[in-house]
C-alpha cells in the first residue's frame, strides 16, 4: 500500500471533510487517475526518436506507454493520419500515489528557480493540468542516456466536482502552487 494511499485516508479525508462539510467520507474528492502525455512532433521524420521517448516515459512512469497517432492529416505541419506522434500513460491505484510522490517531493523541487505550479490550470471540472519542460528533472532519467531534452503535459483527474475542492485536495497530497 502507498504512502500516500495512506495519507489520504488519516490525513486529508478528515481536513476535507471539515472544510467542505461533507455529510458522508464517500463524497470527499479524490485522485482518480493521472495521465502523462508526451508529444513528439520529430517523429514524423525519424522514428528512432519516439523510441528515446517511450523509454524515458516508461522509466518516469514505471509503466510501457501507449504510442498514439494523429487523428487527421494536416499538410503544414507534414503530418498524414495515422502518423506515430507521441505517447502516453495512465497511472492508477499504487503506481499513482508513488508517481505523485515523486513528482512533488523530488521531482518539481530539482525545477531551476522553481515558485511553484501555476494555481489556474484547472479544467472548471475539478482536473488539474501541468507541463514540464524537461523529462531530467527525474532522478531515474540518466543525463547521459537522453538523446533530446522533451516536455511533457501531466493531467491529474480528480472526482472533485468545482476546481476549489480539487486545489484543496492537491494541495494537501503536497502540490506546491504559486502564491
Amino acid at each position: 500500500m502507498s504512502r500516500l494511499k495512506d495519507f489520504y485516508e488519516a490525513q486529508i479525508v478528515p481536513e476535507m471533510t471539515k472544510k467542505f462539510s461533507y455529510t458522508n467520507k464517500l463524497a470527499v474528492p479524490k485522485l482518480e487517475k493521472i495521465i502523462i502525455n508526451m508529444g513528439v512532433g520529430e517523429a514524423r521524420e525519424n522514428a528512432k526518436v519516439l523510441d528515446g521517448a517511450v523509454r524515458d516515459m516508461s522509466i518516469i512512469s514505471g509503466q510501457k506507454p501507449v504510442v498514439t497517432k494523429a487523428k487527421k492529416s494536416i499538410a503544414n505541419f507534414k503530418l498524414r493520419e495515422g502518423m506515430n506522434i507521441g505517447c502516453k500513460v495512465t497511472l492508477r491505484g499504487d503506481r499513482m500515489y508513488e508517481f505523485t510522490d515523486r513528482l512533488v517531493n523530488i521531482a518539481l523541487p530539482r525545477v531551476r528557480d522553481f515558485r511553484g505550479v501555476k494555481a489556474n490550470s484547472f479544467d472548471g471540472r475539478g482536473n488539474y493540468t501541468m507541463g514540464i519542460k524537461e523529462q531530467l528533472i527525474f532522478p531515474e532519467i540518466e543525463y547521459d542516456k537522453v538523446d533530446k531534452i522533451r516536455g511533457m503535459d501531466i493531467v491529474f483527474v480528480t472526482t472533485a466536482k468545482t476546481d476549489e475542492e480539487a486545489r484543496e485536495l492537491l494541495r494537501l497530497f503536497g502540490m506546491p502552487f504559486a502564491k
